[in-house]
């Protein structure tokens, strides 16, 4: 009976350490609906309406081709990261932004007439709730509008940025 009880638990233990690597085959996140933000995708230079340089970034697939990474720097030392992925259970678009200004924002949200739209809520430090929508729109000619709403204090939605991606 000790073997036996031996021989479950070593194999409980094997299937355990080998069960993870099953969510990383290969063509787990090949779906168009994983695919369904590829546009953004790239080394991009970010301007402003008045054409002013806002900042830089750049966006890979990692983790298998599961998660966009967007890593975005400015000349401010500002700086922030997201991580995006498509929850396939859930039929939804994640997003988790953190920044150098110690901000986080959660979206969800998933492709609207071919543009990717995310919204959440974030606290401020005043600890009030602000809904939050971004729009990311692929262009005809290649580039990319990012498009950044928040509530004000009225509840009416506000231009938070305006950004133009460009292949520098």
């Amino acid at each position: 009976m000790h073997v036996s009880r031996s021989i479950v638990f070593i194999v409980s233990l094997m299937l355990f350490a080998v069960s993870p690597l099953s969510f990383a085959q290969a063509g787990a996140c090949d779906s168009a609906a994983h695919r369904a933000f590829d546009f953004w995708l790239g080394d991009w230079q970010v301007q402003k309406p008045d054409k002013t340089i806002a900042g830089h970034n750049t966006i890979t697939r990692e983790y298998g081709g599961c998660v966009v990474h967007e890593h975005y720097t400015t000349e401010h030392n500002y700086s922030g990261e997201s991580l995006n992925i498509y929850d396939a259970a859930r039929g939804v678009w994640h997003q988790s932004w953190v920044d150098s200004g110690g901000m986080l924002l959660v979206l969800e949200g998933g492709l609207r007439d071919g543009k990717m739209v995310m919204q959440g809520k974030s606290v401020g430090k005043d600890g009030k709730t602000t809904k939050q929508r971004i729009t990311w729109t692929p262009n005809q000619d290649g580039t990319v509008r990012q498009f950044w709403e928040s509530t004000d204090a009225q509840g009416k939605w506000t231009t938070a940025f305006d950004g133009l991606y460009s292949h520098p």
